[in-house]
């Protein structure tokens, strides 16, 4: 299942933090801040020559430091550490990490989506209703929303790798489980089975973000983000594809169709093993040094009084996530919808056509990982997170309403090529989701921002896959779409109200513009308090990038 969730560290750095522009000859300033205080500060101060010449001479150590080695009269250890950029490295280890996450990601995707996409066929081997079916589907969404607040709260206190390590080894334990479960009168283990694969996508869809935050460089985060959801697109489309091949329908031969189930589960659970030792071996917490500024001014460990409570009640606050969390749970739940019931959709306009229904939604989620991918990279070189995710959001529900009244039209390759192109915006569009809230929301944690968007997406994905599916069943695939469609609509507007200020693009543009003069804010009484920022004191700080706001 896509998440993931896709995103921000915890700021708990000293009032010398790259974020926060401390200009020298502030004491001077500050006289009449008072009578300023109801409209902007003023934006003149000091030029650089003229703080040089009332100065007194560096020593050679303080003129290798950058602005001099800092304000005249500080002390020289201060000077050292609040002058120099902190240093930062990449590894070539990140692209492993990356790849194995991708990968254990991808097989815990292919497990969501490996019975709703072939629903005829189980319900038929274990005499159970299509709405028994869809609930092994729907399982991963209930199952993600309590446990999402352990879930991040392990991610921020234990780390990437033990979380990564959880994710890994109960989605391998859910798949061997599946194994025992190929029997008529054993519904009830594989629905057990697939409850433990649902807990544990809880600890893998809120890993993108945080993964790409912490080992990629700030060129390239989008980018890797994008990747890591990547692989669970990839085992949405693997799940479209291989079990109607595996599996097909053969109604009359009850012993073969059990054979086939085997085959599949066994596969699951031996890549599932192979992935769970590589995950041992490859994933660790972070490299040695941070890849950029904004991770390099944050501290390795959350400090003593960082509370995960006021963590949430940041975010909860924050206006501007809100509205994403709304969008985003709308946009990503009706994906889900989609997914869970495309092949009841095909089979309600085009009988027989269960191996095309499989394949259209694997064209569904291939369009959807190449549109992933290039809004990545569209996002590392505009760094337009606001516009890009309007513009993708609309393109998806346009696609929406063409194949909602193009599905009936009996034409199996029209809804193969608008098929594509929903999936290539809908898709496309969720690394966007987790990127933009980690810009909006930063210095929480991306895990907090990333689950909590995760969880919002799986309370749509329950309440529309429920209804739509009572739509599809008790009218038509017209009624269940539209339904959609007037909910994405909704999404539109609420993501053009949304005030886009790009914060931790803010940090890794000021630590390379040490000289630059930004225009502040407002007043100081407009700051967040020490409560509101998690125990972190931060001085007045310059925005250098917003995005404009409809």
């Amino acid at each position: 299942m896509v998440a993931g969730e896709l995103v921000q560290e915890h700021l708990r750095a000293d009032a010398g933090a790259l974020d926060d522009i401390t200009v020298c000859g502030r004491k001077k300033e500050s006289a009449g801040l008072e009578e300023r205080c109801g409209a902007r500060w003023d934006t003149e101060a000091e030029t650089e020559p003229a703080r040089e010449r009332e100065a007194p001479l560096p020593d050679e150590r303080e003129a290798m430091l950058p602005h001099g080695g800092g304000c005249g009269g500080e002390e020289e250890e201060e000077n050292e550490e609040g002058g120099r950029k902190p240093e930062t490295r990449l590894y070539l280890s990140r692209f492993a990490v990356l790849a194995v996450f991708s990968l254990y990601s991808m097989v815990n995707a292919f497990q969501w989506i490996q019975y709703s996409i072939i629903a005829n066929v189980f319900t038929r081997y274990y005499g159970v209703t299509n709405d028994k079916v869809d609930w092994l589907s729907i399982a991963y969404m209930v199952a993600y929303v309590p446990l999402i607040f352990p879930a991040t709260w392990l991610l921020d206190r234990r780390g990437l790798r033990i979380t990564a390590l959880l994710g890994s080894g109960l989605n391998c334990a859910g798949a061997w489980l599946k194994c025992a479960s190929v029997s008529p009168g054993l519904f009830g283990v594989t629905v057990a089975a697939q409850v433990v694969c649902s807990v544990a996508q809880v600890f893998i869809l809120g890993l993108p973000s945080r993964l790409a935050s912490v080992w990629f460089g700030p060129r390239e985060v989008s980018t890797a983000c994008a990747t890591a959801v990547l692989g669970n697109q990839l085992g949405t489309a693997i799940g479209f594809l291989l079990p109607p091949v595996l599996v097909p329908n053969t109604p009359d031969d009850v012993e073969l169709t059990g054979h086939n189930i085997s085959t599949m589960f066994y596969g699951t659970a031996a890549v599932s093993t192979a992935l769970f030792f590589l995950a041992i071996i490859v994933i660790k917490d972070r490299p040695p040094l941070p890849p950029s500024q904004a991770q390099a001014v944050l501290p390795d460990a959350p400090p003593e009084d960082y509370s995960y409570k006021q963590s949430i009640i940041n975010l909860i606050k924050n206006k501007a996530f809100v509205l994403l969390l709304i969008s985003y749970g709308i946009m990503t739940g009706s994906f889900y919808s989609v997914s869970t019931l495309l092949n009841q959709m095909i089979m309600d306009c085009y009988e027989n056509q269960e191996l095309n229904a499989g394949r259209i939604g694997l064209t569904l989620v291939v369009a959807g990982m190449v549109g992933s991918i290039l809004c990545g990279v569209w996002l590392d070189y505009t760094k337009t997170y606001k516009m890009t995710t309007l513009l993708v959001y609309v393109l998806s529900f346009l696609g929406m309403v063409v194949f909602t009244f193009t599905l009936d039209l009996k034409n199996i390759y029209l809804v193969f090529f608008t098929a594509g192109v929903l999936g290539f915006f809908m898709t496309g569009y969720l690394p966007l989701g987790f990127e933009f809230g980690v810009e909006i929301t930063y210095p929480e944690s991306e895990g907090t921002s990333s689950g909590l968007l995760n969880a919002f997406a799986q309370i749509f994905g329950i309440i529309f896959t429920l209804i739509q599916g009572k739509l599809t069943t008790d009218y038509s695939s017209l009624a269940g779409n539209l339904f959609l469609c007037a909910w994405m609509f909704l999404g539109i507007l609420l993501t053009a109200l949304i005030k886009s200020e790009l914060k931790r693009h803010n940090v890794n543009i000021g630590a390379d513009s040490n000289h630059q003069m930004p225009l502040p804010t407002d007043c100081p009484h407009d700051y967040p308090s020490e409560k509101q920022t998690n125990g972190v004191k931060l001085e007045p700080s310059f925005s250098f990038s917003r995005e404009t706001s409809l």
